[in-house]
């Protein structure tokens, strides 16, 4: 059997933040659409609003995973 390479916890948050750049932006592209519902059309202010709730939900999501993932004691 082979060895396999382990990853220090340096290189396992670097690649972390580079799948979780996608995320964000994710997130933040859902909020944008959902303010751009609600300007842009009037008679649905609830759904743009729904939209944007759900990316809010999205990136609160996320930083509880991290969060969670990532304490550790000093």
């Amino acid at each position: 059997m082979k060895n396999k390479k382990r990853l220090t916890r340096q290189e396992e948050f670097d690649i972390m933040k580079l799948v979780l750049d996608k995320f964000l932006w994710l997130g933040v592209g859902i909020i944008a659409y959902g303010f751009y519902r609600m300007i842009s059309y009037t008679e649905s202010l609830s759904q743009g609003l729904a939209i944007l709730l759900s990316g809010a939900i999205l990136l609160i999501i996320l930083m509880i995973l991290i969060v969670r993932e990532y304490e550790y004691q000093v």
